[in-house]
């Protein structure tokens, strides 16, 4: 089976370390429906290659990723399956990466924006340039923080750091993220492919099975794959269709970009 490709997402292989590129830089790697169907696509052929043993996800540009596209919300908006599937893309994408054998990290330069925070806080590992900035902005938008975001950021960060970053909405840098244990390693933006590099050659050398063991270790000590009592694509979906939230993201839209965001 050859490996598939996508406009939206680069898959490249180096001997045992493979690295899937968010390949839409004109609008910040925004995270589209297709975008994201890819990337489930990418990380399920990934699983049948045996030898590979580290995925670097990344992206192409300036930064790692703003978020959810607006087209998106279009979706969201609309009835019947395409709304329902639309809203539960992204946990899918960031299930599809929890599910790889392989050691996962997130390389994290620019903006890393609510679902690509999500998408981050699905790998094992996350490094960041000194220059990445974070922010998860869905409750200034009028949703709630979904793609199983809220169980990925409590399983990384304190209770209250979490209500802190997702009720306020404020945008933190790769120091405070690093304070806060939300990525383990930060680097000069110069400096970071090569770190990165050396770190998933180093990973890729140690033995299969106590890698594996560690990694399943603490997953099912963090309770990663266990059902959610809420169903996040539900509770998205009502709060986009409801007049309160959406004239809060208009609000936020207005105090972010101006009367015209054009």
């Amino acid at each position: 089976m050859s490996a598939p490709s996508s406009p939206h997402l680069g898959l490249e292989i180096d001997g045992p370390v493979a690295t899937l590129t968010l390949e839409r830089p004109e609008v910040l790697n925004a995270l589209s429906v297709d975008l994201l169907e890819d990337l489930v696509t990418a990380c399920r052929w990934l699983s049948t290659q045996g030898h590979v043993r580290v995925v670097i996800l990344t992206g192409a540009g300036r930064s790692f990723s703003a978020g959810a596209d607006l087209s998106t919300m279009q979706r969201l908006l609309a009835d019947g399956h395409q709304a329902r599937a639309a809203a539960d893309a992204g946990d899918r994408a960031a299930s599809a990466l929890e599910a790889l054998d392989a050691v996962t990290i997130a390389v994290i330069q620019g903006r890393c924006v609510g679902g690509g925070v999500v998408l981050a806080l699905a790998c094992d590992l996350r490094v960041a340039a000194t220059s990445a900035r974070f922010s998860i902005p869905e409750v200034d938008l009028g949703i709630p923080l979904a793609w199983g975001g809220i169980p990925r950021l409590v399983r990384e960060v304190p209770p209250a750091v979490a209500r802190d970053l997702v009720l306020t909405c404020r945008e933190f840098d790769a120091a405070e993220a690093a304070r806060l244990g939300l990525v383990s390693r930060v680097h000069p933006p110069e400096e970071l492919a090569a770190a990165t590099r050396t770190l998933a050659g180093q990973l890729a050398e140690k033995a299969r099975l106590p890698v594996r063991a560690t990694l399943d270790a603490v997953r099912a000590e963090l309770g990663v794959g266990v059902p959610r009592g809420w169903s996040d694509a539900d509770t998205l979906l009502t709060a986009v269709r409801d007049p309160e939230c959406r004239a809060a993201a208009e609000a936020y839209v207005t105090r972010v970009f101006g009367s015209d965001p054009a």
